[in-house]
């Protein structure tokens, strides 16, 4: 594994300085590319991977000259003339089934016909099949009632694919139907990038597991920020590995981080990374020898304590300990970062566009991601703002089904205003929300 860091990192103190989402973002791609080895995975077990090289076809699909249907092969001008009132005879001669061996059908002559099943060969000298319901078969003899051109209902050798067709290009992520053609293809072991190793280390003296006893009048909580981001890392086809949690103490933190850096490609941490008294993830980060501090402090709305640093050549990135703004920096900052390093092409987003149900202000220079509910009524669509603040308000997630982002430019969209929106849920209809 090979992690290049280049050196126009941007060294914020505190919050003093807020760096644009977009340079944040440029700042994340410029300066780490992992170099991730190679490794062979079995057709079943590549589902959701990503492959580490191009692949093409071994073979033609279909192999052979096949029938689209059940019916006669035969020879095209032996039937030109044939019709309801004047039907053609043919002698029949025999039957080809799906698999059988093209080498021991006999060569069609004139005057014959050979019954014939989807998915078989064609025999040589055919070079069409009649439909089985325009046909009569009486005997050894079958009469034909109307012509048919040359290759009807004829699937030809390679139509499909072509021996040297690129399947699969390198970065794309394997699909159920990728695993058919591969299946065609006889391909059972595939190459593919070995999966990014994700630590995520969760800060706060206030923490509890789920699953864990709590006593809610102690002051404590449920961490759900961690586990909601080891599944995305999961959904990403990474590996998540759970660092643990931590007390807001410097030296506790700083000792988790060098004791887990070299196990992962990159860490994640959640909580600490403000500028609060107990927020101590990035002074740990200021004791380690060597470490750079690319940002700290972003402009966006949730996410802003979000920040990057590098510790042993490793990216460490302090995420929010609020579920939804640590949802919105993953998005922001992993998912095009994955992408990069799996040499993978963008997904299309599913977007609708909607009116607002109330207006929705910006603050200046921020941008924006504001959780919303789209649903139907009298055929148009609607978008119902769920909560502006709030970075903690996880339900935001469940109850809206879509994303508004408003840029850093905007100072926000008016009421019944039609915006974009990016869904993460089915549409709701009107009486959904009774």
């Amino acid at each position: 594994m090979l992690l290049k860091i280049f050196s126009h990192g941007v060294l914020m103190k505190g919050f003093k300085t807020l760096v644009s989402a977009g340079d944040a973002v440029s700042i994340v791609l410029n300066n780490i590319d992992i170099n991730l080895e190679s490794e062979y995975v079995g057709l079943q077990d590549s589902l959701g991977r990503h492959v580490s090289e191009d692949i093409f076809a071994q073979y033609d699909v279909p192999p052979f000259d096949r029938s689209a249907v059940d019916g006669f092969a035969l020879r095209s001008t032996d039937v030109i003339s044939a019709s309801y009132n004047n039907p053609v005879e043919l002698r029949v001669v025999g039957k080809i089934y799906a698999g059988s061996d093209v080498r021991k059908i006999p060569k069609l002559r004139e005057g014959e016909a050979v019954k014939i099943f989807t998915g078989a060969p064609i025999p040589e000298g055919a070079d069409a099949v009649v439909m089985i319901e325009q046909a009569r078969e009486v005997g050894d003899k079958v009469y034909i009632n109307r012509p048919v051109a040359p290759l009807q209902n004829i699937s030809r050798r390679g139509e499909d694919l072509r021996r040297g067709d690129l399947i699969l290009r390198r970065g794309d992520k394997i699909r159920p139907w990728h695993i058919g053609i591969l299946a065609s293809q006889n391909i059972v072991k595939i190459p593919v990038y070995r999966k990014i190793r994700i630590g995520v280390l969760s800060t706060g003296s206030e923490l509890v597991e789920p699953g864990e006893e709590i006593d809610f009048e102690s002051g404590k909580i449920i961490n759900s920020s961690k586990p909601m981001l080891m599944a995305l890392i999961r959904d990403e086809g990474c590996e998540p590995i759970d660092l643990g949690t931590v007390p807001d103490d410097i030296e506790i933190i700083r000792n988790k981080i060098l004791e887990n850096i070299d196990k992962v490609d990159m860490m994640i941490t959640t909580g600490g990374s403000s500028v609060g008294e107990q927020d101590l993830v990035a002074e740990s980060i200021k004791t380690i020898d060597g470490h750079k501090i690319l940002f700290h402090g972003v402009r966006i709305r949730p996410g802003r304590p979000a920040g990057l640093a590098i510790v042993r050549e490793k990216p460490v990135f302090m995420f929010s300990g609020f579920p939804v703004a640590a949802l919105v920096e993953f998005q922001l900052f992993i998912h095009p970062l994955i992408k990069k390093i799996y040499r993978a092409k963008e997904d299309p987003k599913p977007l609708v566009r909607a009116r607002l149900t109330r207006r929705i202000a910006n603050p200046p220079n921020t941008r924006s991601f504001v959780r919303v509910r789209v649903f139907e009524k009298d055929n148009k669509l609607y978008a119902e703002p769920l909560a502006i603040t709030g970075s903690g308000i996880l339900s935001t997630l469940v109850k809206g089904n879509g994303i508004l982002i408003i840029n850093e430019d905007l100072e926000g969209y008016d009421e019944d205003q039609e915006v974009e929106i990016e869904l993460i849920n089915y549409i709701f209809r009107e009486q959904d929300l009774q």
